[in-house]
C-alpha cells in the first residue's frame, strides 16, 4: 500500500494548498473533513489538522477526538488545529489583542528540534489568527516565537504531536517547504516515493485488473484531464476504450479538427461526431447563463447517449473527475449545493445502466498535468489553458447564434494566436474572449459604424480557485486591437478586462 499523510479539514482555505504542498514533495495525502476522520491504518505515516475559519472558543466550533491518532503516529496542527490541541489539553486560548493577520519574524526558535532543522533565524512566517495561545497545558513546550507571538510553535514531550500557529503552505512563510518536508521526512519517516510514473504504473495495473475485457467510453473534451484520464485507460485496455468527441458548434475555431487529429497520434479510438446544428437548435433564444448551461448538457447526453449506445457491450463509463471535485463534494460545511464536474457526464451513468471509472479522482490539475509528461502526452494538449466545459456559449453573453460563434471564434483566434506567437500563452493561466450584448460608435475610414464590441482576458492562477488579471504588454493589446478590429468583419471596438477574483470570476458567465 502506498504510505499516506491524513488531513483532518476544520474548513480552512488553504486546506487544498497543505495537500498541495505534501504531494510536492512526493508524499500521498487525502483529505478528509474532520467529522468523518479514517482510521488508523498501517499504511497512514501521519496526520495534519488544517487551520479554520471558526475560533475554538466558539461552542460550535469544529471538534474532533483525536485518540485514535494521538501517540500512534506523528501529528501537526496548523493555526486552529494547534489552538485546538493546546485547549482541548487544559491550556488557554484567548482572542488577539491585535488580530494577528500577515507576515511576521521566528526571532527564537529551537534549532535542534526535528519540526524546526534547517530554519534560518528571522525567517518570515504568515500568520492568520484572531485567538493566541496564552498558557500552555502540562508536558507542552514553546519550540518558537515571535515578538508578538511566544507561542509561534510547541511540541508535546515524549510524543511526536507538534502545533504552530502560522502557516507553512503559503509562499510567504519562506521556508515553509523545508518545515513541511521535516514533518513528513524526519518525524513521519516517509520515504518521498509517490511519484508521476509510479502513480501511472499503480493506476494502470489496477485499471487492468477492475476492467478486464469489459469495453469502456469516454466523453474526449480535448482538455488536460479527458485526455490524461484516455491514455491511463488506453494503456490498460487498448482497443476496449471508445472516445467520443463531440463537436457542439461551441468549441474554438478548427478545434475539433485540430483535437481529432492529436488523438490519432496517440492511438486512441475516437470517434468525431458533428453535433452543432443540434446544439444550435437547443441554445435559440437562450440568454440566461444558467439555462445555456442546462441546454448544452442535456443535448450532449443524447448525443453522447446515441453515440455509445451504438457500441455493442460497454460496461463502463470513464470520466476526468479530478480530486478537487471529490473534495468539494464533500466540504466541512457539508455536501456543495452544487458540485463543480467540468468533466462529468452529469445524468449518463444512470441513463446508459453504466458503471463509472474515474482513474485522476486523487490528483490536483498540477497532478494531472505531470501523469500526462509521464505518460509523454504531447505539451500542446497537456499545456493548453482550461477551457469551460459550455464553451464559447458562455463567452457569447446573451443568445447564441451561428453568427456570433463564428465573431467570437475570429477573434479568440486572433487573440490565442498572437499570444504564443509573442510567447506569452504559457505564462498566463487562462485566457479568452467575451461577445458583449452591447454595440459602439466607430470610424472606419469615412464611414461611421455601429458594431459589436467584445473584451480580452486573460488572468494568473494556480487552481481557478483565485486569479489575477495578467498585465499584457501594452505594445500587445494595442497590437491584438488593432488586428482583430481590421479582420474581424463586426467588431469595432476592443477592451481588455482587468479584474481580479475575487470579486470577479473568471468567466463572465
Amino acid at each position: 500500500m502506498t504510505e499516506q499523510i491524513i488531513i483532518l479539514d476544520f474548513g480552512s482555505q488553504y486546506t487544498q494548498l497543505i495537500a498541495r504542498r505534501v504531494r510536492e514533495l512526493n508524499v500521498y495525502c487525502e483529505i478528509h473533513p474532520f467529522y468523518d476522520a479514517p482510521e488508523l491504518t498501517p499504511d497512514v505515516k501521519g496526520v495534519i489538522l488544517s487551520g479554520s475559519p471558526c475560533s475554538v472558543r466558539d461552542e460550535d466550533s469544529p471538534k474532533i477526538d483525536l485518540t485514535k491518532y494521538r501517540g500512534k503516529v506523528p501529528l501537526l496542527g496548523v493555526c486552529y488545529g494547534a489552538q485546538y490541541l493546546a485547549q482541548n489539553n487544559g491550556g488557554e486560548v484567548l482572542p488577539s489583542e491585535i488580530r494577528e493577520y500577515g507576515r511576521a519574524k521566528l526571532t527564537s526558535f529551537d534549532q535542534d528540534n526535528d519540526l524546526l532543522k534547517n530554519l534560518t533565524k528571522g525567517s518570515q512566517v504568515w500568520m492568520s489568527h484572531g485567538d493566541t495561545i496564552k498558557t500552555l497545558p502540562e508536558g507542552f513546550k514553546i519550540i518558537a516565537s515571535t515578538p508578538s507571538v511566544e507561542v509561534a510553535a510547541f511540541e508535546l514531550e515524549n510524543e511526536p504531536t507538534f502545533g504552530i500557529q502560522f502557516h507553512p503552505e503559503v509562499t510567504h512563510t519562506l521556508e515553509g517547504k523545508q518545515l513541511l518536508e521535516n514533518f513528513l521526512v524526519k518525524i513521519c519517516g516517509c520515504a518521498q516515493d509517490w511519484t508521476s510514473e509510479i502513480f501511472a504504473d499503480i493506476t494502470i495495473a489496477e485499471l487492468k485488473e477492475q476492467l478486464g475485457d469489459d469495453k469502456v467510453v469516454l466523453g474526449l473534451s480535448g482538455g488536460v484531464d479527458s485526455s490524461v484520464a484516455a491514455m491511463l485507460i488506453h494503456h490498460a485496455i487498448g482497443k476496449n476504450l471508445y472516445c467520443i468527441f463531440v463537436d457542439n458548434g461551441l468549441l474554438r475555431k478548427n478545434e475539433f479538427e485540430e483535437v481529432l487529429e492529436s488523438y490519432k497520434h496517440m492511438g486512441l479510438n475516437v470517434k468525431g461526431v458533428d453535433a452543432k446544428d443540434q446544439f444550435y437548435k437547443a441554445l435559440a433564444g437562450i440568454s440566461d447563463p444558467e439555462g445555456k448551461r442546462k441546454a448544452i448538457g442535456r443535448t450532449f447526453i443524447e448525443v453522447f447517449d446515441q453515440e455509445a449506445k451504438a457500441i455493442k457491450d460497454v460496461k463502463w463509463l470513464a470520466q476526468g473527475t479530478i480530486y478537487p471535485d471529490i473534495i468539494e463534494s464533500v466540504s466541512v460545511k457539508g455536501p456543495s449545493a452544487t458540485i463543480k464536474s467540468h468533466h462529468n457526464v452529469g445524468g449518463l451513468p444512470e441513463k446508459m445502466n453504466l458503471k463509472v471509472v474515474e482513474p485522476l479522482k486523487t490528483l490536483f490539475k498540477d497532478g494531472v498535468r505531470s501523469v500526462g509528461r509521464a505518460l509523454e502526452i504531447d505539451h500542446k494538449i497537456l499545456g493548453r489553458h482550461p477551457f469551460p466545459g459550455p464553451g464559447l456559449a458562455i463567452r457569447i453573453l446573451g443568445d447564441v447564434t451561428p453568427e456570433k460563434v463564428h465573431i467570437i471564434q475570429e477573434v479568440d483566434s486572433i487573440f490565442i494566436g498572437m499570444m504564443k506567437e509573442r510567447g506569452l500563452y504559457d505564462q498566463v493561466w487562462q485566457a479568452g474572449s467575451i461577445l458583449l450584448p452591447i454595440q459602439s460608435v466607430g470610424v472606419m475610414g469615412d464611414e461611421r459604424t455601429y458594431e459589436r464590441v467584445v473584451a480580452l482576458r486573460a488572468v494568473a492562477s494556480v487552481d481557478g480557485m483565485t486569479a489575477d488579471w495578467v498585465h499584457l504588454p501594452y505594445e500587445f493589446l494595442s497590437d491584438v486591437s488593432n488586428e482583430i478590429i481590421n479582420k474581424v468583419k463586426g467588431v469595432n471596438r476592443v477592451v481588455y478586462d482587468i479584474s481580479s477574483k475575487p470579486p470577479a470570476t473568471i468567466e463572465w458567465e
